[in-house]
Formats: structure tokens, sequence, C-alpha cells
């Protein structure tokens, strides 16, 4: 059984947001003998065979922080998402402010 097949110039819904931590093993591609980890920037809208993709994002260190900024060919199968995404948090209402009449001149 094959995946559904998206119309040509169709957009594909990213299959990793802004902000997810991924876990990158040899499961993901062979170049991660080593495995790493990554905070994702963003999905590259680059042609690919099916079922890989391009993730650009920021490859982490021990303690969190970002060492080193990497685009990285990944086979989507293969990642462990370390995060959940967070729920979608309605915007918060602003009140308006009370005005006031402002005397010029006095």
């Amino acid at each position: 059984m094959t995946a559904p097949r998206r119309p040509v110039g169709a957009p594909a819904a990213p299959l990793f947001c802004s902000g997810d931590v991924l876990h990158l093993t040899r499961s993901a591609s062979p170049q991660f003998v080593c495995p790493i980890v990554v905070r994702v920037i963003r999905t590259l809208d680059w042609s690919t065979y099916d079922g890989w993709c391009w993730v650009d994002g920021y490859q982490l260190g021990p303690d969190g922080a970002a060492t080193a900024r990497r685009s990285l060919f990944v086979r989507t199968e293969g990642v462990f998402r370390l995060t959940d995404r967070p729920p979608v948090q309605k915007p918060l209402m602003r009140r308006p402010v009370p005005r006031t009449p402002v005397r010029a001149g006095a």
C-alpha cells in the first residue's frame, strides 16, 4: 500500500514545526552514527524521495544550547520527537483603555 499522492504544485503539510526538538539516530540517516539532538527552525520544501525531508535546525549540546546551525536530510520514520507540540492557545482579548477628555491650553 502506498501513501496517497498530493496534486502537483500543492504544498505539503510540514512534518515538523518550528521549535520541535528531534533526536536523530542512524534510523533517521546513516550520517548520524553519533546521535544528535536538533531544534527545528523549519522544514524545507525541497524536492526529495518519498519518506525523506530536509530540516533546517540548530544542533543542541548537552546543556540544551545551540552549537551549530545545520540543514539535514532525514528519513521521517526514523526521527524521534523529544517534545510534544504545545497546545494551541486562544489569543488574549485586549480590553480597551478608558479615555478621558483632554483640555488643550488650560
